[in-house]
């Protein structure tokens, strides 16, 4: 399917709509080209470094679009942060990240002006010295934690340190000694390990962005049920992402491989036929199809049925009735016969002369090898 930049004449997707592809979590307005949208509400969504974002009110009423660098009000000072959100949509995401008090929306000042873009760079570019000097103080305090990332604020008067730490960490000293060492306002914010891996970014094993990184707010814990639900073999190395937790997408599909294994019969039970008894091997969720073996330990005689005939034969055991094969109607599974492997070629092929090339011998060899070549072409017989 071709998607299509809406210019008024046609419709598809609205040019609006889009945001820049470098902004994680990004969200595709598709309210963008109704008219009024912008005017239902004042709210508008803020993006700062990484994944952190922010709602605030729009009172000044300022014609902001998608890309536009604002100054938003902080505590203390003021912040830069980029528009990815604006109108109807915003309420939305409000509730989805479970913002239920008032206080926490404040207010939009400007846009960004050349100074504001001053005072925000070099802020930034001060962010990794602070967090290779943070780690040498903490770890001078013996403080078992990591300091993943540092987050300066617009004007360079606040800086946010995110740490990951597997205990409780008194960190009231290292907080006297970073304001000593760097003369801001700090704050300690503590992630877990899927939030570190969701601001620093990466490529999973299937190729594409971290989904942490790109769409996802809100973390759901993965248990190791959902791999058994699914039939995968648990081998932490294969499980695991780029966080060493159990990846994230384990729990997209596991809710369609729970309603459909409720139709597979009971791994445990064995089929009882006239012929043989039959032992669960493997099955196929989706696909509703069961492989049983003759043989519990290996497989042998391997018959593949559907799980609707497999759970028909297991009520016909539980009332003593035995059929005559897994298969339906009594009827065994036919051999495959003998594939002609050269049906689909030419044989035309041999019919092709192949030119034998003669090789002219050429004979450098003086009068005596002359001589000594033909006694050898024609030797005497014994008796001669």
């Amino acid at each position: 399917m071709k998607f299509k930049i809406w210019q008024g004449c046609d419709r598809g997707l609205c040019k609006q709509g889009c945001g820049r592809q470098d902004r994680q979590l990004n969200t595709y307005d598709w309210l963008a080209d109704v008219p009024g949208n912008v005017d239902t509400t004042d709210l508008v969504e803020v993006q700062f470094k990484n994944t952190r974002k922010g709602y605030y009110h729009n009172v000044n009423k300022l014609d902001l679009k998608k890309g536009d660098i604002v100054a938003v009000e902080a505590n203390p000072g003021h912040d830069i942060g980029v528009v990815t959100l604006t109108g109807q949509l915003v309420t939305l995401q409000i509730k989805k990240a479970n913002l239920k008090s008032a206080d926490d929306i404040k207010r939009i000042y400007r846009l960004a002006k050349d100074v504001d873009m001053q005072k925000y760079r070099e802020a930034k570019a001060r962010e990794h010295a602070t967090m290779i000097e943070s780690r040498q103080i903490a770890k001078g305090l013996g403080l078992e934690m990591k300091i993943g990332d540092v987050e300066y604020q617009g004007d360079g008067n606040k800086a946010i340190f995110y740490y990951i730490a597997d205990e409780r960490v008194d960190f009231r000293q290292l907080i006297k000694d970073l304001a000593a060492a760097f003369h801001v306002r700090i704050e300690m914010k503590q992630i877990g390990a899927r939030q570190e891996a969701g601001r620093i970014g990466g490529t999973g094993p299937c190729g594409r962005e971290l989904c942490c990184a790109t769409w996802m707010k809100n973390f759901v814990s993965v248990g190791t049920s959902a791999a058994r639900f699914q039939d995968i073999s648990l081998n932490p190395t294969k499980l695991a992402g780029m966080c060493a937790k159990l990846k994230c997408c384990l729990n997209y599909e596991v809710d369609n491989y729970v309603e459909a294994g409720k139709r597979m019969p009971a791994r445990d039970v064995v089929l009882q036929t006239l012929d043989s008894d039959y032992y669960f091997f493997k099955g196929d969720i989706l696909a509703g199809m069961v492989t049983y073996s003759t043989d519990k330990r290996i497989p042998a005689n391997l018959e593949t049925i559907t799980a609707k005939r497999a759970i028909e034969i297991i009520n016909m055991n539980k009332q003593g009735e035995k059929p005559e094969s897994l298969e339906e109607d009594g009827k065994m599974k036919q051999p495959e016969g003998p594939k002609d492997l050269i049906a689909d070629s030419d044989l035309s092929r041999f019919d092709k002369a192949k030119k034998k090339k003669k090789k002219k011998r050429r004979d450098d060899r003086g009068p005596k090898g002359k001589e000594q070549g033909a006694r050898n072409n024609n030797p005497k017989r014994p008796n001669e």
